[in-house]
């Protein structure tokens, strides 16, 4: 065991001086080198000390940066939803796992180069890396710390930092201070490697797996019909796709046969990636059922910066003159679930994203056939309201049903608005088509024998649209699909 005193010294490694980079590929291995030194120091400096080696200070490394200095009010291209920077000043960005967000970097960090003209600064920043986001994916301790070092961790080495994981730059509640960097990126490193650290968690699949186009769902017949598409799409060598990855990072690439697979214990939100090259894939993660996995899961997934989410599931109909299975695609949202409330208020409009709704309708033509004003037979567009409480049928409806009709609310459901209202609040692209699976205000409830056929039935074809809506999307340029009506009075460079 080791006693120590008080007065530790701060001890970093030695790393290189901030180098200038005009060239995104040279910049992304810089960072690289200086993460990794960082993070081997704090890995090999707790493996010391655990073996009992002497304690020769307080060990502290440091995310790496990038910082943009621009004196001049570049005029872009106004259609650009991002990449530049509002005016003259010092901007950066602490950076954490910059091997796995190479492709997100060398996009940003060249529409910044291209833009502005200046090269950009790759250095250390001030923020420590907590020793618990310097371990690599999958490593296990055994038995405690404590057994090892006589005295808290935090006297030793930095640990996460509350304070620095918040999301106050992507509430639009940033407020610049004199002497200060304005941040590059709506994201610090902390926030991301917790959010990173939580997707493996709730997933039980690692973060280098999921894909730029995501499908939520709240029923397990989706991730049943997904995986079958994913045996399909991978037995098609024409198909594009190249792997299908399943909890606990089971593993099928093309050519291979998928081997069935009993997981004994499922997490609490499990994801499927059809991956793609370039993660242009499809992610489908089942979130099961209320407005709180549906925030908590986005909240995780935004930091990886996706090109799309769409959410897939049921929800009961509200006009007697829809049927069951009828499609209801979103162009409003009634927020009813109060989980986002501290963070973006009811007051906050939640618009529809016009590229997202066209895919969307699109789609639906393509696979059910109809089109035109045909397709207004099996397909509904408005409002769909989001609440928070499943049994909301059993308490006085007047109430409830009275703010539904006056919303204009063709659809109620549990999650839909929290996943559009988190889009919105992360600037990720987002729309809903949801499925009728009963009408509760009109008596049709479905009855064991009609439900087994229901599913059977529109489970495919739901989910053959939203695949279809986001290889569509998947064609867009990103610039375009990224929309300029999600952004604020002050954005970050970095989409």
């Amino acid at each position: 065991m080791h006693t120590l005193t008080d007065d530790l010294q701060l001890v970093s490694p030695d790393l290189p001086e901030a180098r200038e980079f005009k060239n995104a590929k040279e910049a992304i291995a810089f960072l690289c080198e200086l993460y990794d030194a960082g993070t081997s120091f704090l890995r090999e400096r707790f493996t010391a000390a655990l073996k009992g080696e002497p304690i020769t200070g307080r060990y502290r490394a440091y995310y790496p940066q990038i910082r943009l200095t621009t004196s001049s009010h570049t005029r872009v291209d106004s259609r650009l939803a991002y990449g530049y920077v509002v005016g003259p000043g010092d901007y950066s960005a602490s950076i954490t796992r910059p091997d796995l967000f190479s492709d997100y970097l060398e996009t940003q960090i060249n529409l910044v180069l291209n833009n502005h003209k200046v090269p950009v600064t790759v250095e250390l920043s001030l923020t420590p890396i907590p020793l618990h986001f310097a371990f690599l994916e999958g490593t296990h301790m055994e038995g405690s710390v404590e057994d090892g070092i006589d005295r808290p961790m935090r006297d030793i080495f930095d640990v996460p930092d509350l304070a620095a994981t918040d999301d106050t730059i992507v509430n639009s509640q940033y407020e610049h201070t004199h002497g200060t960097n304005t941040p590059l990126a709506p994201f610090t490193a902390q926030r991301i490697d917790y959010s990173l650290h939580r997707l493996t968690h709730y997933s039980a699949t690692s973060p280098e797996h999921f894909q730029n186009y995501v499908l939520f769902t709240n029923y397990q017949f989706y991730v049943d019909e997904f995986i079958a598409f994913a045996e399909r799409a991978l037995a098609d060598p024409d198909s594009g796709y190249v792997a299908f990855v399943e909890p606990n990072n089971e593993i099928t690439k093309k050519g291979e046969k998928r081997q069935a697979r009993r997981i004994d214990r499922l997490p609490q939100m499990p994801a499927y990636h059809l991956k793609r090259a370039g993660r242009c894939g499809i992610t489908l993660i089942n979130i099961g059922v209320g407005p709180s996995n549906a925030k908590t899961i986005t909240d995780h997934v935004a930091v990886l910066r996706p090109h799309t989410w769409l959410m897939l599931g049921h929800c009961a109909g509200l006009r007697n003159s829809q049927r069951l299975g009828d499609y209801v695609l979103a162009h409003a949202y009634v927020r009813e679930d109060h989980v986002l409330d501290e963070d973006l208020p009811v007051w906050v409009p939640v618009p529809a994203l016009a590229e997202v709704q066209v895919a969307l309708e699109k789609a639906v033509a393509k696979v059910t056939g109809y089109s035109g004003y045909d397709l207004k037979q099996i397909m509904r567009t408005g409002t769909v309201a989001t609440i928070d409480n499943r049994n909301w049928e059993l308490r006085d409806q007047r109430g409830p049903v009275q703010r539904l009709s006056q919303s204009r609310a063709i659809g109620l459901d549990m999650e839909s608005a929290t996943i559009a209202a988190n889009g919105f609040r992360f600037r990720v692209p987002y729309g809903t088509l949801l499925c009728v699976s009963d009408k509760p205000l009109h008596g049709e409830l479905k009855l064991p024998g009609m439900a087994t056929e229901f599913y059977d039935t529109q489970v495919r074809k739901h989910l053959a649209i939203g695949i279809q809506a986001l290889e569509t999307l998947r064609e867009m340029p990103q610039e375009q699909l990224h929309s300029r009506k999600l952004r604020s009075f002050f954005e970050t460079a970095f989409q």
